[in-house]
Parts: structure tokens; C-alpha cells; sequence
């Protein structure tokens, strides 16, 4: 479009060439816009009213009280027809051969036949009673009549008045006819009303009943947080699970479905009911619909648990309250008693909480451990809440290699007599050998002479899957990581898992996100006791707690990834499970940092005193006085016995053949009376030690010298 420059003022002649000109450019507006059609204002004032959020609420509430009204009559009838019929007695009939109860069906049978001939008796004294009828209603009429001339009669001699023998005939004639005016005026409005009210009796059981769709309800009763859990809600569950025999089983009982389901009773933050499925219904197909399920109860999928009891064709569900899941449970008595101790044989570990809200205790005499899941869910606080309460007994001897190394495993340090941290290769190989040493010592008490007893030696591998994918070798070729027959941490696992339990020397592992690669299949199947946390895929659930487990129901690949920390589904033997199940789901304890270092405190106060070795040594040459200063500590006195012991655990190729005798004959040639009786019983004194230490370093350096 061309412009029109417009000058502002007649420009002079200028003077000089290239003088500025002052412009104006005017630009015309914009064409008006065209106008809305009449039919398309209109459809969008339709569409806002009939979507605006009053008109909803109007037709929710006008659909919702004609449902009342409308469904109300129908429980009316049906109550009326059960009433007047033998319904109620076939329907559950009917629900009892579904079942496969026959002695209950028997039972209803029975029952249907005594209503039944009781239904014949009173019609057929319906067919004398007319006749009977008639004669009372003459009968009473002139007794009726005969009482009124009498009256008549008696109020006539005492009036003496013959007209009295008819007045009390003559007011009751006189009542009936008001009364039939009194019918005659009430009728027409009778006939208006009648209706009215019965129609609002039919809406006052509908509005009780909620007989009304979801979207009909208000705003309350249609919210799904909360609701309780009753029959019907569970049989329409089941009934639209999906499943066309389930579906068609229920809609052909009598009972409408109650007859499936056992009593609903409070388990816990939620309640459990016991379901007997109708034949041709599995139970793997309900198993298998457990988030439609959990939908369909109104609840997410974390807050339905489907397990499998002895009964046969018989599910459980566990059903939570709505968010009592994501509530935290209380501290761990571990933090709140500060008295509590621990017993290796005979005690049980508190390790959380079980669905049910009962306190979940875990045995762990001679049992392999196992504990998996995927990266920060709470894995390794779950394993060290157990070592922490069983160092509490203070038999038990700890080696602990955390191959991760950022510290989770330190409080151990004065506790364990092995404690490794690190995720390197070089932190692998003291793991592997860590491990190795504990498979020496478990063949040297198999060949100890029968009924010797051993105190409990645990070794604890956290972050296993770093050893079994270590590529590292050593100077054999042998790998340390792999699984194969000659690689190096896996053969040691496999010893330990094929007989150390029997002479108390156990091995527990943590990993996570457990493949065929890092958790061999013969490594996870040694444990006694495996506990998964959140997992991503049910294979992986196969793999952590086994096949049966996850076929009964165990779903840990169900939890939810960062808002189920710490929850585990457990399965083993050493944990109180419920009759029929495979596994249980617990919720534990968690103990921070801090209050595991005031546990570990409690349990090394409880020993003489523990020297912890962070690096275990390989072939160098040992100095037995040395390393006998090193075990004894900071204690002023240690019996020989456990000497002995410190010894075979800091270097069982130095040390785990020594006797009394190899023990006395170093301190002798260091100095006298080093090891010496104290009430009885043989000791080593600090002190001398030191002393005899010292002037053998002294004389060294002198000799030096000169």
C-alpha cells in the first residue's frame, strides 16, 4: 500500500545541499473486525451455561433425587417380594451351590420347603375363611345390635322414656354416618397425597442407601478418601474386576456375592477379608487385576495386597485405610530402650512393622542374609538396624566390608574386626579375602571335635553387586568378581552358604537392582532369609525373594520407588508370617546416623575392647609381640582366651594355630609376668606389655647406633 507523506510546514528552498526535512507518515487504521454471528454468540452462551459449575450441581442434585426416588422403589419391591415369596431362601440356595457348599445348600433347602408349606396352610385356610368371615360378621352385628336395644331397654326404664330403647341404636348410626362424612371430605386429598408420601418413603430408602451413581452423589459421599470397607463395596470390586466367571458366578447367586466373602476384620491401619472364589475362577486372575482391583475399592495400588491363604480358590486382601500407608511408624525400640540387649540363639530382632501394625521380629540364629532393592530405598539402614541390634550380644564377632564407602558402615569401627569402606577394585580384593578368611575359619570349627560350640562370626558385604562385577584378577588369572567356578568372591560366598550356618559363621549381603550378573542365582538362593525393597520389574522380584514368593502374592516391584523408603517384603523363616503365605510386607525402623553411633557405643561397651583392622595385610612379615599390643588395646587387662581369638581374626595364616603355649612363650621372651593369673584366669596386662615393647624398640635403637 502506497504512502501519504504529508509536510508539516512549506519547506524552504534550502541553502545548502542535503538539508533535513521533517516528515509525518500516517498509517489509516485497521479494518473493523467482523462481527460474531448471531448463532455462534448464542452456542457459546449455551455451552457456558450448561458447563458452568451451578447448572452441574443443579442436574447432579435433580438426577440424584429421581435416582433416590426411582431405586428406592425397587429396594422396596424387592424387600416386599422377599417378604411375600420364597426369593431370599432360593438366592441363597442358588449362592451355596455355587460355592460348592452343599451341606449349607441342604440347609437353605430345608428351609425354602417348611416356608413353603407354611405358604400353603395359610392359603388354603384362605379358601374356609370367607364363609367363616360371613358368619362372624352376622354373629357380631346382631350381638352387636342385641347390646344396643339393651341399653335401650335400661336407659328407657330408668328415663322412663320408651323412646330411649332406640337412642344408642340411633347414635351409632348417627356416628357411622359422620364417619363416612368424614371419608367422603379426607378422600379427594387422600388420593393427591397418598401418592406423594409414598413416593417420598421410596426416596427416604433410596437417600439412605446412596442408591445413586458416583457423579450423582454430593461432593462428599461421592470423595473416595476414607471410605470404609463393606461387603458390597468388595463384591461390586470383584464383580468389576473384569473377569467374565467372576462376573457371571456373582450375578447368578443369590446372595449377590456375599456368600464369597469371609468376615471383614480390622488388621492393623486396615482390614482384611478372606474371598472364596466361585469355580472356574483362578486366583492368579484376581492377582494379576490388583491396581483395578485397588480402583475399584476406592484406594491406590500401594494400599491393596493380594495374597494367597492354605484354602483353596480362597485370595486375601488386605485392604489399607486411605493414606495411612504414607504415615511414618515410630522410632525403633533400639533408640527408645537404651537397656535393650540382644541374644544371638534365642532373641529376635525388632525390625519393624508389619501390615497389620503388630511389631515385625526377625530370628537370626543361622541364618543367610539377603537384602535387595533399587539405589536409595533404604536398603543399607534396613541391614545395619539388624547388626545393630545383634551387637548387643556380645558374642557376636562383625567383619564388614562396605564397598560403597561413604561412611554408612563407621560406627562399626571399634566394633567390627574387619571393617572395609571403599568402592575401588582394591577395596574388592580385602572383600574377597575378608571373606576367604572367614571360609578358612569355618572349615578350621568343622574339623574341631564334635559338640564344640562357636560364638557367632557375621560377615557383612554391603553393595555386593560391586564385588561380583569386579573385573579385577590376581596373579593366577583368577577373577575376583564374576561367577564363575573360579572366580574368587563367589566361590567364598558359595562355601559359606553351603555350610557355614552349622558352625555360626553367616554371611549377609546387600545389593541392589539384582541382575543375573551381579546376584547370581546360586548366591541369592543361599539365603535364608531375603528381604527386597522397591524393585523395577517382577523378574527382578523372582530373583530377590523366588518364584514362590512372588506366585503368593509377593509384589515388592509393586512399592513405590522413593515414597515406600524402607519397606520390604520379607520372605523367610525366621519371621512370624501369616498361615498360607509365602511372604510378609514390613515397615521398618529407620535409625539415623547419630543414633546408630549411640547404639554402637552401647554394644562396645558391653566388650573389653575390639581392634579394628581396616586393611588386611597379604603375606608380609608379622611381629607377633606387635600385633599381640595391637589386639589387647587400650584395656588394662585381656584374658589369654580372647587374645588368642583377636589374634586369629587379625591374620588367621599368623595366628590360627596358636595355642596357650605359642602365645606364653612370646610374652616370656619379652618380659616376665606379662601374662599372669587374675582371679583365676590367665591375663594379659596392658602395661607390661608396653613396657616390654618399649625396651625392645629401645635396645633395637641403641644397637643401631653403635
Amino acid at each position: 500500500m502506497s504512502e501519504n507523506v504529508v509536510h508539516l510546514h512549506k519547506t524552504p528552498e534550502p541553502t545548502t545541499p542535503g538539508a533535513p526535512v521533517t516528515t509525518l507518515t500516517v498509517v489509516p487504521d485497521a479494518p473493523p473486525a467482523r462481527p460474531v454471528p448471531l448463532w455462534v454468540r448464542s452456542g457459546r452462551a449455551v455451552k457456558t451455561a450448561a458447563t458452568h459449575d451451578r447448572t452441574r450441581s443443579a442436574g447432579r442434585a435433580v438426577a440424584r433425587h429421581g435416582l433416590y426416588t426411582f431405586n428406592g422403589g425397587r429396594i422396596v419391591a424387592r424387600r416386599t417380594w422377599d417378604g411375600r415369596t420364597g426369593a431370599r431362601y432360593e438366592r441363597m440356595l442358588r449362592a451355596a451351590e455355587t460355592a460348592g457348599n452343599y451341606e449349607v445348600a441342604e440347609e437353605w433347602e430345608e428351609r425354602l420347603q417348611r416356608f413353603r408349606d407354611a405358604r400353603h396352610r395359610r392359603r388354603m385356610d384362605l379358601l374356609h375363611s370367607p364363609v367363616e368371615v360371613a358368619k362372624g360378621a352376622v354373629v357380631g352385628t346382631g350381638m352387636g345390635i342385641g347390646a344396643l336395644v339393651a341399653l335401650g331397654i335400661v336407659m328407657a326404664i330408668n328415663n322412663g322414656d320408651i323412646k330411649d330403647v332406640i337412642t344408642p341404636l340411633a347414635a351409632t348410626i348417627e356416628f357411622i354416618g359422620l364417619l363416612i362424612r368424614i371419608v367422603q371430605v379426607v378422600w379427594g386429598p387422600a388420593l393427591i397425597l397418598g401418592p406423594l408420601f409414598a413416593l417420598l418413603g421410596m426416596w427416604a430408602v433410596g437417600s439412605k442407601q446412596q442408591a445413586a451413581p458416583q457423579w450423582a452423589l454430593p461432593a462428599n459421599a461421592r470423595s473416595s478418601e476414607g471410605e470404609p470397607i463393606t461387603p458390597s463395596i468388595v463384591v461390586k470390586a470383584l464383580r468389576d474386576l473384569g473377569v467374565p466367571a467372576l462376573r457371571n458366578a456373582i450375578k447368578d447367586m443369590g446372595d449377590a456375592g456375599a456368600s464369597m466373602l469371609g468376615p471383614i476384620t480390622i488388621a492393623g491401619c486396615g482390614v482384611e477379608v478372606d474371598v472364596t472364589l466361585p469355580s472356574g475362577v483362578s486366583t492368579i486372575e484376581v492377582q494379576n487385576k490388583r491396581r483395578k482391583l485397588a480402583e475399584n475399592l476406592t484406594r491406590h495400588e500401594h494400599e491393596v495386597f493380594i495374597t494367597l491363604p492354605t484354602a483353596a480358590r480362597t485370595v486375601r486382601l488386605w485392604v489399607a485405610d486411605s493414606g495411612a500407608l504414607d504415615e511414618p511408624i515410630g522410632p525403633s525400640p533400639l533408640v527408645t530402650d537404651e537397656t535393650m540387649t540382644a541374644d544371638y540363639k534365642k532373641g529376635r530382632a525388632p525390625w519393624g512393622q508389619d501390615l497389620r501394625g503388630d511389631a515385625a521380629l526377625l530370628s537370626l540364629f543361622q541364618r543367610m542374609l539377603l537384602v535387595t532393592g533399587m539405589s536409595n530405598q533404604g536398603k543399607t539402614a534396613a541391614l545395619r538396624a539388624l547388626a545393630l541390634w545383634l551387637a548387643l550380644d556380645r558374642t557376636v564377632e562383625f567383619r564388614v566390608a562396605d564397598l560403597k564407602g561413604a561412611g554408612d558402615w563407621a560406627m562399626f569401627d571399634g566394633l567390627a574386626t574387619v571393617l572395609i569402606q571403599g568402592p575401588t577394585d582394591e577395596h574388592v580384593i580385602e572383600a574377597t579375602e575378608m571373606v576367604e578368611d572367614a571360609v578358612e575359619e569355618m572349615n578350621r570349627r568343622l574339623q574341631a571335635p564334635p559338640g564344640t560350640e562357636f560364638e557367632p562370626l557375621v560377615v557383612i558385604v554391603d553393595e555386593a553387586q560391586v564385588a561380583f562385577m569386579c573385573p579385577a584378577k590376581d596373579e593366577d588369572k583368577r577373577p575376583y568378581g564374576g561367577s564363575k567356578s573360579n572366580s574368587r568372591y563367589f566361590m567364598g560366598c558359595r562355601k559359606l552358604h553351603n555350610q557355614g550356618r552349622a558352625v555360626n559363621v553367616l554371611l549377609w549381603q546387600g545389593t541392589q537392582d539384582p541382575t543375573d550378573q551381579n546376584l547370581p542365582k546360586l548366591v541369592r538362593e543361599g539365603a535364608h532369609t531375603r528381604a527386597s525393597l522397591a524393585l523395577g520389574t517382577e523378574s527382578q522380584a523372582r530373583m530377590a525373594l523366588g518364584d514362590k514368593a512372588v506366585d503368593g502374592g509377593a509384589a515388592p516391584h509393586l512399592l513405590r520407588p522413593g515414597l515406600d523408603k524402607g519397606t520390604l517384603v520379607v520372605a523367610s523363616d525366621g519371621i512370624e508370617i501369616p498361615k498360607g503365605q509365602a511372604s510378609i510386607t514390613v515397615r521398618t525402623h529407620y535409625i539415623d546416623t547419630e543414633d546408630a553411633h549411640a547404639i554402637a557405643d552401647r554394644a562396645k561397651a558391653l566388650r573389653d575392647g575390639v581392634t579394628t583392622l581396616h586393611v588386611i595385610e597379604r603375606g608380609e612379615e608379622r611381629d607377633p609381640l606387635a600385633d599381640i599390643a595391637s589386639v589387647v588395646g587400650t584395656v588394662a587387662r585381656v584374658r589369654t582366651k580372647d587374645v588368642l581369638k583377636r589374634l586369629a581374626s587379625l591374620n588367621e595364616d599368623a595366628y590360627g594355630g596358636w595355642s596357650f603355649t605359642d602365645l606364653k612363650r612370646v610374652l616370656d621372651d619379652a618380659g616376665p609376668d606379662i601374662a599372669y593369673k587374675s582371679d583365676g584366669v590367665m591375663v594379659v596386662s596392658r602395661d607390661r606389655l608396653a613396657h616390654a615393647l618399649a625396651n625392645r624398640d629401645g635396645q633395637g635403637s641403641d644397637s643401631a647406633t653403635e
